[in-house]
């Protein structure tokens, strides 16, 4: 199911597909769904307020939707909600008879900036992604992670928090393959975040925190105890809570950083 606590939005009618390919076809009769354009990868357009209510010109009906195209989704319900920005960018995969199918991107207001970079979830997670695939020859497995972006010091850098699980728990994990992660992610993101870090150097080396078993277990807890919806809970893939940043730190076993800059090449390089 695709839903939140505004109303059930879509279903999956492909459930043991891969879940790189999850896509779900949205129920009209759960509510009315509209749609705001977005950009080429799911980032507001310039001049659209976040806070303000979207012009009627702007927004976009189920049926009017493109294939390949990004949208926020933006529901009104039977309990009284009227044009209610959820949040979620979502991108059209195709259609199912004449009902568009949806594929999750991220949380539209998730990202991680410490200077002129703007990074999303979908950029966070396809990073790490390619990032983990390190860890498998030394049959280690990244169980969850999150992040947030420190600018208690100049510069300020982005932490990632990752839970890892040794297949052998005899062994242990080099740190020079930990800090080769942190240099894959960091050459996984953006122009804008590799020019920072390596031209202008207003962004510090990325770093990541290991962090004991059954620490996201705990934060979950903490977060439901806070009033979150147990049936509802997601890891949240960017930090802000100080709490929830304090459990985190007081769980971490080791740091590594980015021995050195991700590659940078010009535009008209």
């Amino acid at each position: 199911m695709y839903a939140s606590s505004e109303c059930y939005f879509g279903v999956n009618l492909k459930p043991i597909c891969d879940p790189a390919e999850v896509a779900f076809t949205l129920l009209p009769n759960m509510g009315y769904f509209e749609f705001l354009p977005l950009g080429e990868n799911g980032a507001l357009a310039m001049d659209i307020d976040e806070e303000k209510a979207v012009p009627n010109d702007r927004l976009v009906d189920l049926v009017n939707v493109k294939v390949g195209s990004y949208y926020e989704l933006v529901v009104t319900t039977f309990s009284g909600l009227y044009r209610y920005r959820i949040g979620d960018v979502l991108q059209v995969t195709g259609f199912h008879n004449q009902a568009p199918q949806f594929r999750f991107i991220c949380r539209r207001n998730v990202v991680l900036s410490v200077d002129n970079d703007k990074t999303n979830e979908e950029d966070l997670h396809r990073s790490i992604t390619t990032a983990k695939k390190l860890l498998e020859p030394y049959n280690a497995l990244l169980v969850e992670y999150t992040s947030y972006a420190d600018t208690s010091s100049v510069p300020g850098h982005y932490v990632l928090f990752w839970e890892i699980q040794m297949v052998d728990s005899a062994t242990s994990i080099d740190a020079k393959l930990l800090q080769e992660c942190c240099v894959t992610v960091e050459e996984e993101l953006d122009y804008v975040y590799r020019q920072c870090r390596s031209q202008e150097k207003t962004i510090g080396p990325l770093e990541i925190r290991v962090v004991e078993p059954g620490t996201f277990e705990a934060l979950m807890d903490l977060f439901i105890s806070q009033g979150g919806s147990i049936n509802q809970y997601k890891t949240p893939r960017c930090i802000k809570s100080s709490t929830a940043l304090k459990l985190l730190n007081s769980h971490a076993l080791a740091s590594f950083s980015s021995p050195r800059d991700p590659k940078w090449i010009p535009l008209n390089g």
